[in-house]
């Protein structure tokens, strides 16, 4: 009868610790809602200003800050307008998400830059799927031809920076493999294999050369683009050292994977996420919230800020590839409680930071740049990460 007791207090605080971690998604999403209004007053103060700063970027040192279309962060507030829509049905936020998305239109044409996912296929491809705008589907196709001509055929990969040409030759940073969904999308649309031959083959070449044996990533990879394969270095530009595991740059890759075997439904890359996934959940330096430190090696770590950025990527990323993997229910368990965390410690009170959904991101500690603040891609992928809990992906 003892036993049956302490069996039964056992399931009862497992079910009680569960539920605590369940985010009540439609009040996050009523929150977000009337801070997302308090954000957008701020963005068309800014803009009779200086018009041609179209999306806000954070908030640093107390200024609120915009970005031009040409910033690699740009279409992520018009990406939340989206999700906003998809969860209210409000055409309020359908007519918002079509007007800042329409700002970002030119960069279709950009070949200068590796991250027109992140600029067009966020706000385009989550509009062409809540709209099917065939003027969205010609946009994101363009984009996908621009980022095509940034592919090396000797390398493998697709180029990242154009910039510090004495620091590397043919840069590739783990952020990339989040801008092949648009090669993946292009290939559908058009029926040019291209595309999906391009992202497969930078995905392949970056399992061989980004990661380490515990599956941590580098965060760059200098190519040699006379010899296939050939690598000149192995870097780090926004990490605390070339050997250490930038935290953001993990979560990037447990995204990227993920979508890559989605799109492919290879093997390899649901391999190489879970692997990601055991060295980011398995962590002995992670907090008990889930919410990383900036960096996994820092040596200053527990005095060092976090990164509310990454956690949301890695919640969101859990929270599909739980649909794939066989450890399915540690990865939901472990989304849930990042997803808790973020929700009840790490958002911004109405009116506080302009506007912006979280706080507590680092976006460049070695340049000193967006340390502990909100930034514009933490809010996305946190938006993303609540409909996906409530899709039960």
């Amino acid at each position: 009868m003892k036993q049956k007791i302490q069996l039964l207090l056992m399931i009862m605080l497992c079910v009680s610790i569960a539920q605590a971690q369940k985010t009540n998604v439609k009040k996050a999403f009523a929150s977000a809602e009337i801070q997302t209004e308090v954000l957008i007053k701020n963005v068309d103060s800014a803009r009779k200003i200086k018009p041609n700063l179209v999306s806000p970027r954070t908030v640093e040192n107390g200024q609120f800050k915009m970005v031009n279309s040409r910033d690699w962060t740009s279409g992520f507030f018009a990406a939340e307008l989206w999700y906003l829509y998809q969860y209210t049905k409000d055409e309020k936020w359908l007519n918002l998400a079509k007007k800042y998305t329409e700002d970002i239109k030119k960069e279709q044409f950009n070949k200068g830059t590796h991250d027109l996912g992140f600029m067009i296929y966020c706000p385009f491809g989550n509009g062409y799927k809540l709209t099917n705008d065939t003027a969205y589907r010609g946009v994101i196709i363009q984009a996908a031809k621009s980022l095509s001509t940034r592919f090396n055929q000797t390398s493998g990969v697709i180029k990242s920076w154009d910039h510090n040409g004495d620091k590397w030759k043919f840069p590739v940073i783990i952020d990339n493999m989040m801008n092949l969904e648009l090669l993946f999308e292009a290939t559908k649309f058009t029926g040019d294999s291209s595309f999906y031959k391009i992202a497969i083959s930078h995905a392949d070449n970056t399992i061989k050369n980004h990661f380490r044996n515990d599956f941590s990533s580098y965060h760059v990879i200098d190519y040699d683009t006379t010899q296939y394969g050939k690598v000149r270095q192995k870097v780090t530009a926004q990490g605390y050292a070339n050997e250490s595991a930038w935290a953001r740059g993990q979560a990037w890759a447990l995204y990227g994977y993920t979508m890559c075997f989605r799109e492919t439904k290879k093997q390899s890359y649901l391999n190489q996420a879970d692997g990601i996934a055991t060295f980011i959940l398995d962590s002995k330096i992670t907090p008990k919230d889930g919410v990383p430190y900036w960096d996994y090696n820092d040596p200053l770590i527990p005095n060092t800020s976090r990164d509310a950025s990454a956690a949301a990527i890695t919640a969101s990323a859990l929270y599909e590839l739980a649909g794939y993997s066989a450890n399915g229910k540690k990865y939901r368990a472990a989304a849930d409680k990042i997803l808790s965390s973020l929700s009840s410690a790490y958002v911004n009170k109405i009116g506080e930071n302009y506007g912006f959904l979280l706080k507590h991101s680092t976006g460049h500690r070695p340049a000193k740049s967006e340390i502990d603040v909100p930034i514009n891609y933490a809010d996305y992928y946190y938006l993303e990460a609540l409909l996906r809990s409530k899709n039960n992906m």
